[in-house]
């Protein structure tokens, strides 16, 4: 069931000169070849979006609303056939994976009904005189999807894009690109005018190198780690193009001693191993309250302990593998180096069985502050977990790193929640909950996470300018 993979552009399917493979993480088999874009491909998909922004941002809301609704209706329609080929590319459980799509088919329904609220104003005026605002897209947008959620990633962009009335080029993640072939599928079907909707693949340095000096892209927008970003921050800064960032994170959950602690552990240790950790919004640094620290700790290590690893396609698993060789070694060097620096592992902490790139789910213990982990987002299934002796320890703990992402914590009291809603440093706090965002609440982080926002009333922002228009009415 995984697709044959070409690029998309100018409404046509098209395979490039070189490719690369496509490996199931979880067997280490190649499941297919992707081709890479060359320049000339992207020249044209260049041309295409110019053409197709000149028909899209001239299409009324509510037509540009009933396409993207058609879409999205068609992938609801081919859920399992989605689903499957992102857990073949990806290794995440089935399960997870239809949950993925229907979150990306909600991002479109979203913002299809935002299509049509992209209200403008009329300012009072003198006799005589009227002043208006118009909100405008911004133009073509080259957009730039991660790995770790295939199609969800994706869709957040280009549901914001093609709402707003722009055009598209989007690079989706090498390793895992049949997400967003399933997304530019669904569109053809649905009749998106040829152009509107560009797809390519290749050397990400390549293809960013490439498009972001080019005249007609006008924003873009970016979901990855922090040091790329700054990178496309900066080449956009040399052409003055706007950006759209989201980017790395390292979520601290702070657990108060007033709280359930065994809905918290466990509730904690089953969202850590969500999609292998491998989540921009992980919980990863938890921080509980010295008097129940014990309790909450040997609660989350026996669940984190109990997690079902193994290939997503099985029934019963999980978390499935990381998406690709690096991530293991990676995550390796991390616990080896809080371990030398004094924390306690309370389980997992190596590589899981011979075959695919399974780690096992990891705890560790009174980690000290000097450890790497501490400042470095593992995006992996490993967790920290430390006592704090007060409110002001733990939220100063979770201000403690450059990101600001996504924040957690378990609490009844008012007070603390007052706190904890003006102190900590995040772009996105949850409470008594470990959910961080949905299509209809705006997501994006502060401080060295990004900035922008996607979804929520404000997720058409950044994809359109405001014009404000004075007109001077002939006085007779």
């Amino acid at each position: 069931m995984y697709p044959e993979l070409k690029l998309f552009i100018a409404g046509k399917w098209r395979k490039s000169g070189s490719d690369m493979p496509v490996v199931n993480p979880a067997t280490e088999e190649e499941i297919g070849r992707l081709p890479c874009a060359t320049q000339s491909d992207l020249d044209d998909a260049l041309d295409a979006a110019q053409k197709g922004f000149q028909i899209w941002s001239r299409t009324s809301p509510r037509d540009r609303a009933d396409t993207i609704l058609r879409a999205a209706a068609l992938m609801r329609e081919r859920q399992e056939e989605i689903a499957t080929s992102i857990t073949l590319e990806h290794g995440k459980p089935l399960k997870q994976a239809r949950l993925e799509v229907i979150r990306g088919a909600e991002f479109f329904e979203w913002d299809a009904g935002e299509a049509m609220r992209t209200y403008g104003r009329v300012i009072p005026a003198a006799h005589g005189h009227k002043f208006t605002v118009h909100h405008q897209p911004v133009g073509v947008v080259a957009a730039f999807s991660p790995w770790n959620f295939p199609m969800s990633q994706p869709a957040r962009k280009i549901a914001g894009a093609l709402a707003s009335g722009c055009s598209v080029i989007l690079k989706a993640a090498e390793e895992t690109p049949a997400g967003a072939l399933h997304i530019a599928k669904a569109f053809e079907d649905a009749g998106l005018p040829p152009g509107v909707l560009n797809l390519v693949f290749g050397n990400p340095a390549d293809i960013s190198g490439y498009l972001i000096p080019q005249d007609p892209v006008r924003l873009i927008a970016f979901t990855g780690s922090t040091t790329v970003g700054r990178h496309l921050t900066t080449l956009a800064a040399q052409h003055d193009t706007r950006v759209l960032m989201e980017l790395g994170g390292h979520a601290p959950v702070i657990v108060c001693e007033d709280t359930d602690v065994q809905t918290a552990a466990i509730s904690s240790a089953i969202r850590k191993m969500r999609n292998a950790g491998q989540v921009c919004t992980s919980p990863t640094r938890f921080f509980a309250h010295e008097s129940i620290f014990d309790d909450y700790a040997a609660r989350f290590v026996e669940r984190a302990r109990a997690t079902v690893v193994g290939n997503g396609m099985d029934d019963g698993v999980e978390m499935g593998p990381t998406a690709n060789d690096r991530r293991v070694p990676a995550l390796t060097a991390l616990v080896e180096d809080a371990v030398a620096k004094g924390a306690t592992l309370a389980t997992g902490g190596a590589r899981h069985g011979d075959t695919g790139y399974f780690f096992q789910p990891t705890v560790l213990l009174n980690v000290p502050d000097s450890a790497r982990i501490m400042q470095e987002e593992p995006f992996g299934p490993v967790a920290v977990v430390n006592p704090v002796t007060s409110l002001d320890h733990a939220i100063a703990q979770a201000n403690s790193v450059p990101y600001g992402l996504a924040g957690y914590a378990f609490t009844n009291r008012a007070d603390y929640i007052d706190r904890l809603v003006d102190e900590v440093e995040v772009g996105n706090l949850s409470i008594n909950t470990l959910e961080a965002s949905m299509p209809e609440t705006p997501f994006g982080g502060v401080k060295s996470s990004g900035y922008g926002r996607e979804g929520g009333t404000e997720g058409l922002d950044n994809y359109m300018t405001v014009k404000n228009v004075w007109h001077s009415v002939s006085i007779v």
